[in-house]
């Protein structure tokens, strides 16, 4: 049963293009990562992975550096 709910679960969220906020690229929000985003109450990205990755590193240097 448990298996079944999981799969119903993943087929509610279907895949959306979103555009990135920083490079304009297309970037692919899956299924999985929109389920996961909503369980844990968080909104939708803005960015591609990438961008959140150097953002993220930008600001641990900053806070490296003071």
């Amino acid at each position: 049963m448990d298996q079944l709910k999981q799969k119903l679960m993943e087929t509610f969220y279907e895949d959306k293009e979103l555009t990135c906020k920083d490079c304009g690229e297309t970037f692919t929000f899956s299924g999985g990562e929109q389920r996961y985003f909503a369980e844990k109450q968080f909104s939708e990205p803005k960015r591609c992975k990438p961008c959140r990755q150097k953002r993220k590193a930008a600001k641990e240097q900053q806070q490296r550096t003071g």
